[in-house]
């Protein structure tokens, strides 16, 4: 099976011949040819996934034909390859709509790599596009459907911030589906036809995590072998996802803050500043007031990335769109693995509604899926749920029975439920004490004197 298809373009017919043998080995499909005119003939004949092309040819040259691809099929990722990688050089290449850049000589495993990540932009840049269409149809947003009171204020929401050009937190728990909200905003924005670029800040050192978003200039560090842009780079006109910024270390949040405040990014290793364009999203898990209040995250960065906020609802809180999207889900994996399961049994959804669902819109889908691969029947039946699923019993806010022995006094009613609501946000603070309608330094003060 093809990892996908390349067009190589270089004036230099031992390089396209050399690109060619090595793609192909790898299990790409492949073509080449020398002139941008010739490219674009091959363009309006052939379905490519990526172009490669080299930035000096005579005539029309690279980042030319990377512009004229950009316009005509911006569908179509295009890597720069050049002798001559300069920052400089590489800052043209993106401005002139590149998804990427690489120096010669070309090293294979690091093209094959860069190959791959482009054909994946495109990938997901087709889900987003039948996403799109799906909402148009639907009224929602992809897989963010939904009627329920909590998602058509959500909708709204996001229709009235993305046109707009201003920093977006996006807040919920985990599996909620912050990063289709931030495609949803990219895609209904000004800068929808540019790169989104999304990075999770959990998942990287503050070493590795600057070096992603700022780039690096050779020997900047051990492996530091050639020039590399930053996501800011990559996501320039377009849109940048800072993913789980909650977790950043301290360190980086200045640096960060920096670049926000100046539209200017300095290279890890390097003298120069870059300036940038991007739309800065930002995402988190994390109760980002409290994590201020204690120190974990400076308050001049939260206030600067939280012009806007978005809350996304837990899954529990959105009543019958939990049938909903198991029924859509159902429909896609069905699909997907060719079998005849038309719904859920009326035994199996009553304990879809039940269940707490505390990984959210994720963990609907990963039981869908399970259940879909699993069952016999035409059906999404009882026994094809996990057992966690059918076992679940509701938890209550136990008060007391008809004796009166059993009785408890307000106080211990209102500690427990505040308990309660806490669990119930994943100890988010803030969202707890607007569900209790307490301000928040009520409900520390309360917190607070429960502990002593």
């Amino acid at each position: 099976m093809s990892r996908g298809s390349v067009l190589i373009v270089d004036d230099e017919k031992a390089m396209c011949e050399m690109i060619d043998t090595a793609l192909q080995m790898r299990g790409y499909q492949t073509a080449w040819c020398q002139s941008a005119s010739a490219a674009m003939d091959r363009l309006m004949e052939t379905e490519f996934d990526v172009v490669l092309t080299d930035v000096r040819m005579p005539g029309t040259s690279g980042l030319q034909l990377c512009q004229q691809i950009n316009r005509l099929r911006p569908d179509i990722p295009v890597v720069v390859m050049t002798a001559f990688g300069t920052l400089e050089t590489a800052v043209a290449a993106i401005r002139s709509g590149a998804y990427d850049f690489i120096t010669k000589p070309v090293e294979l495993e690091m093209l094959a790599l860069t190959v791959d990540r482009a054909i994946e932009r495109r990938r997901l840049a087709r889900q987003i596009h039948l996403l799109e269409q799906q909402a148009k149809v639907d009224g929602g947003f992809g897989e963010l459907l939904g009627e329920s009171p909590p998602m058509r204020k959500l909708y709204e929401q996001l229709r009235r911030a993305a046109p707009s050009d201003a920093s977006i937190l996006i807040s919920g728990e985990s599996g909620t589906g912050k990063e289709l909200v931030a495609r949803s905003i990219h895609q209904l924005s000004d800068r929808a036809e540019k790169p989104f670029v999304a990075v999770n800040c959990a998942a990287l050192s503050e070493t590795l995590l600057e070096s992603e978003l700022f780039g690096h200039v050779r020997g900047a560090f051990t492996d530091a072998r050639s020039n590399r842009l930053g996501l800011f780079l990559e996501a320039e006109g377009g849109t940048l996802l800072l993913d789980e910024i909650g977790d950043m270390p301290l360190a980086m949040q200045v640096k960060l803050l920096r670049a926000l405040e100046e539209n200017r990014l300095r290279p890890v290793g390097s003298d120069e500043e870059i300036d940038f364009d991007v739309r800065v999203l930002a995402a988190t898990h994390r109760d980002l007031e409290t994590d201020v209040e204690e120190g974990r995250f400076r308050q001049d960065l939260f206030y600067r990335i939280n012009v806007i906020q978005l809350h996304l609802p837990p899954l529990r809180a959105r009543g019958s769109d939990i049938l909903r999207l198991a029924n859509h889900f159902v429909e896609v994996f069905a699909k997907r693995s060719k079998k005849e399961v038309s719904g859920i049994a009326e035994p199996a959804a009553e304990k879809l509604l039940a269940y707490s669902w505390p990984g959210n819109v994720r963990e609907l889908r990963n039981v869908i899926e399970r259940a879909v691969a699993l069952t016999p029947y035409d059906m999404v039946t009882l026994g094809d749920l996990p057992e966690k699923v059918r076992a679940f019993r509701a938890d209550t806010v136990f008060i007391g029975g008809q004796d009166p022995t059993e009785l408890v006094p307000l106080e211990e009613v209102e500690r427990r439920y505040i308990e309660h609501v806490l669990k119930a946000v994943d100890n988010n603070r803030t969202q707890a004490a607007k569900i209790l309608g307490l301000d928040r330094k009520t409900l520390y003060r309360k917190l607070k004197a429960s502990e002593e």
